[in-house]
Order: structure tokens, then C-alpha cells, then sequence
């Protein structure tokens, strides 16, 4: 994986947090978006075809269409809610108990495709305030990065050398740096500087297998 394609990849997403109700209940909501050099069917092919996700992100089994179920593999699982070719795609998250909402919306753009992922989530207030939305967003920017790569490439990403490429020095300046813009994008919406500071420094450790830095001895 190249350095310079990883660095960049950082820059080419815009980020969004919202504070918003859903079902009457207070939801915490990550957005992130980003332009891919291809066709909308192209990216809808990518994020739908069971062939293809397992290229860029992970495999996938379930019954693919409106109102199936999907499931992949060491993660999460859940129901296809919307599916709208090849503009909206709707599905519930359902990791460890919990449950929450992904939306993906794909529009054409100058040629080009721009993608809008967002999560939707209740989180409490305690782990908001430890993590802030960097526990998912860093997660999602390593996966839309994935994606273009895939694309790039129309090939399969090779899982290990991704995964070396996160314990190296260049993968962990690339979950610093994802870490901080989602810091940024947590300040914008509301949230205390010096909070948002210590939420980004927590999970860029937990990203990096490092200890919790803001830990007191």
C-alpha cells in the first residue's frame, strides 16, 4: 500500500458529527464522504455484490436484497433496510449487542462518484466522551480508503499487507492523522476543546495498540 495513496486519502474525505434524535431517543451521528474516480454502478456493485465486498472490506454471507439479512465475517451483521440502485442503500449495524443504522448514498458528480456514508448510533455519555466519534469514524476512513483501492485497481486488497501496513510507522500516521480530523469535526459540532483533544488521543492509542496517554499514573 502506498504511502503518498494513504496520506492523501486522509485529505479527500469531509467529515461531519452531528447531535440528533432518532425514534425519540438522543443519537450521536458520524458522516463521512469522499469522490471515487468511477460510475455510481461501479461503487453500487462494490458495496452490494458478495463477490466484490469481500475484495475490499470483508467476507460476507445472508440474503443480499430488501428486508435479507447479511453478516460479515468478525463483525457486524444485521437487515438490508434500503436498496434503492444504485443511489441508497440502507442497513442495520448489529456488533456486540448492539444496534445502530448505516446509510450509504451514492451520487454522480462531475464524472465522478461521491459517496456519503453515515452512522447513526446511540452512545452514551460516558463512552462518547472517552472515544468521541473517532471509535467509529478512523474505522470508516480505513475502510473508504479499502474502497478506492479496489477500485483504483479492480483488484482484491491483500489482507495482510494491509494489516502490516497499520502496525507500520505510515499506518500509524495515517490513524493519527484520520484521529485528529475527527477531532476537528467533534469541536465543529459542539463539542470542549480540550474533551475533544483527549477523546482523539484515546482512540488514536487504541488504533495503535498503545496505552491510554491521558491515563493518570
Amino acid at each position: 500500500m502506498a504511502f503518498d495513496s494513504a496520506m492523501r486519502a486522509v485529505g479527500v474525505v469531509s467529515r461531519v458529527v452531528e447531535h440528533r434524535e432518532k425514534d425519540g431517543r438522543p443519537a450521536k451521528v458520524v458522516v463521512a464522504s469522499r469522490d471515487y474516480d468511477t460510475t455510481p454502478e461501479d461503487v453500487w456493485d462494490a458495496i452490494t455484490n458478495a463477490e466484490r465486498i469481500p475484495r475490499w472490506f470483508l467476507p460476507v454471507t445472508g440474503d443480499l436484497r430488501l428486508g435479507g439479512r447479511y453478516q460479515l465475517q468478525g463483525n457486524a451483521g444485521g437487515e438490508i433496510i434500503r436498496c434503492e440502485p444504485p443511489r441508497h442503500l440502507g442497513v442495520t449495524w448489529e456488533f456486540g449487542g448492539e444496534v445502530s443504522w448505516l446509510t450509504v448514498e451514492l451520487t454522480e458528480k462531475a464524472g465522478r462518484t461521491h459517496l456519503e456514508l453515515e452512522h447513526v448510533a446511540y452512545v452514551d455519555d460516558a463512552r462518547w466522551a472517552q472515544y468521541g466519534p473517532g471509535a467509529v469514524g478512523v474505522g470508516w476512513d480505513m475502510t473508504l480508503m479499502g474502497l478506492d483501492q479496489h477500485l483504483a485497481t479492480g483488484k482484491p486488497n491483500d489482507a495482510a499487507a494491509f494489516m502490516a501496513w497499520c502496525g507500520s510507522e505510515d499506518g500509524k500516521t495515517f490513524i493519527h492523522r484520520s484521529s485528529d480530523e475527527w477531532r476537528r469535526a467533534s469541536v465543529a459540532s459542539g463539542t470542549e476543546t480540550t474533551a475533544a483533544e483527549k477523546a482523539a488521543l484515546r482512540t488514536t492509542a487504541f488504533y495503535t495498540g498503545q496505552p491510554d496517554p491521558t491515563k493518570e499514573d
